[in-house]
């Protein structure tokens, strides 16, 4: 056993595979925005709703992604440590910058 990893335990193999799980579907997500983001500026005619909607997936594509690794690391430690699992800010932002992106999209729809 590795000295720096004393204090660890070996989570069941089912608990690490659904953290996998969990960390892929973030990255699904990403992947997602990320075309989405490509998408938008491509295929839209130019207009700053365009731009601001476009810069907004990927600005988003890349916060998650950056968090679907911290998180799972994070989650990780404390399953092998036998600790609690920690918060994720991942849920509330990606639920915020959702939202906006939608109210961006209804007022470039609603005023022409």
């Amino acid at each position: 056993m590795d000295p720096d990893r004393a204090d660890e335990n070996e989570p069941d193999y089912r608990f690490t595979l659904a953290n996998e799980r969990t960390f892929l579907a973030w990255i699904r997500t990403a992947f997602g925005l990320l075309a989405g983001g490509v998408a938008i500026d491509q295929l839209i005619a130019p207009s700053p709703a365009r731009t601001a909607i476009s810069i907004a997936c990927l600005s988003m594509a890349t916060v998650l992604a950056t968090g679907a690794y911290t998180r799972w690391r994070r989650v990780q430690r404390a399953m092998r440590q036998d600790k609690p699992l920690p918060k994720s800010a991942l849920m509330p932002a990606i639920a915020c910058a959702s939202g906006m992106i939608a109210v961006i999209a209804m007022l470039s729809v609603a005023l022409p």
